[in-house]
């Protein structure tokens, strides 16, 4: 009797591990954060309608085709932002490099009389160096990367009143740095790359089902996977259709997805990738497997610094202009909210560059939204303030919800 009554309990447990606990598992992963995805594209949807009851302009065409050209040059040194985050470090100084290196550009171009090319190739080479020093000095004397990049927070808008000069302004008008946001394609080709895309990511995700069940790893079911891929299509149709309606497929878009695809690559596909999460897990675990930390370090914070550059080409391109304000107000707040709220943990190891073009969306939403309502300045910092501040508790307990249970 007791022998069965203790068979009826084993075969309890099995059926609750087998059927109830998978009925839960996606409530699970979701609190611990393994779906900050998902979290952020709910969050944007709600953004969106309530802006859209207050505002109906704001999901116009039109509207929503300046927001992603906003979110551009934020998504952009986002990029390098989650890097160093996964790292579980800091850089404070990414808008004074932005702005630093988007003046260089400019004097070099219309006042140097450079080619284009050059110019921004100087300028962006101007921000890799900038990182380089600044990794190289967090890691050479062990100093915290938050001073460092403090210290770069205050120096390098010197120098950048020092590039401009005494008239703090330089216009910009050659027409290969201002088409970098004012370049639309047809619809044709719109439709072309949102088909392309598709079928990329079609492909990407049923070839990978395929290689892990061929190697007896398990692998998500296909009907998963076809969802997966339906909602991709749906969101991609959706928003070729968007911008098709106003002026077309912006190159600025092009861009940014190019370096988040190129940047997911690399950090989920390479070796190097692999050591960046190492390192930002647990250092020490990593210097004993072999990594050599610094030089990873280093390396992030070099991107860092190139893709400041590259975000602060976008914004002067934008803007038709660089002068005394560029990369500076709430720039470097965006481009560090941006990653965090999408999920990037503030504590290193757990992110994906992805968050960084997520995390832009849901900022200029909020930002062009209060825009569109008229508000005040004050109002949207205090509010982008309270979200950053949301994102990071909820990032702290997901992290005490991974660590109950006893994952990393």
């Amino acid at each position: 009797m007791s022998a069965q009554g203790g068979g009826g309990a084993a075969a309890t447990a099995d059926v609750v591990e087998g059927v109830e606990q998978p009925r839960f598992d996606l409530l699970r992963r979701f609190i611990q954060g393994d779906l900050a995805e998902l979290r952020v594209v709910l969050i944007l949807a709600v953004i969106w309608v309530i802006f859209y009851v207050q505002e109906d302009r704001f999901l116009s065409s039109v509207n929503l085709t300046n927001l992603v050209l906003q979110a551009t040059a934020v998504g952009l040194v986002a990029v390098g932002v989650t890097l160093v985050l996964l790292l579980g470090e800091i850089d404070l100084s990414v808008g004074a490099v932005s702005g630093l290196c988007a003046a260089i550009m400019a004097v070099l171009i219309e006042q140097e009389g450079w080619s284009p090319y050059l110019g921004i190739a100087a300028a962006v080479l101007a921000g890799l160096a900038i990182g380089l020093f600044q990794g190289s000095v967090f890691t050479r004397f062990a100093i915290p990367s938050f001073v460092v990049t403090l210290a770069g927070l205050l120096a390098w808008p010197g120098f950048q009143l020092e590039v401009l000069g005494e008239t703090g302004t330089v216009n910009l008008t050659d027409s290969k740095v201002t088409g970098l946001t004012s370049t639309f394609y047809s619809d044709t080709l719109g439709w072309i790359f949102a088909l392309l895309a598709i079928g990329a990511f079609a492909a990407f995700n049923l070839l990978g089902r395929q290689r892990r069940l061929r190697a007896g790893l398990p692998a998500p079911p296909l009907g998963q996977v076809v969802l997966r891929i339906g909602l991709v299509a749906v969101a991609v149709l959706g928003a070729i259709w968007v911008l098709n309606d106003d002026r077309g497929l912006p190159l600025a878009v092009l861009i940014l997805l190019g370096f988040v695809l190129f940047f997911f690559y690399i950090t989920t596909k390479t070796t190097f990738g692999r050591h960046i999460f190492a390192v930002g897990g647990n250092a020490e675990a990593a210097r004993r497997a072999g990594i050599k930390v610094n030089r990873v370090r280093v390396i992030v914070f070099a991107i860092a610094g190139m893709m400041a550059a590259i975000g602060g080409i976008m914004a002067a391109s934008r803007l038709l202009a660089v002068n005394q304000s560029s990369g500076a107000g709430d720039f470097l707040l965006l481009a560090i909210a941006a990653p965090v709220i999408a999920g990037t943990s503030l504590f290193g190891g757990r992110g994906s560059v992805w968050h960084a073009l997520l995390g832009a969306l849901v900022i200029q939403s909020i930002s062009n939204g209060m825009d569109l309502l008229g508000l005040e300045s004050s109002v949207k910092f205090i509010v982008t303030g309270a979200v950053l501040l949301a994102a990071v508790i909820v990032d702290a307990i997901a992290r005490s919800q991974r660590q109950a249970a006893g994952r990393v």
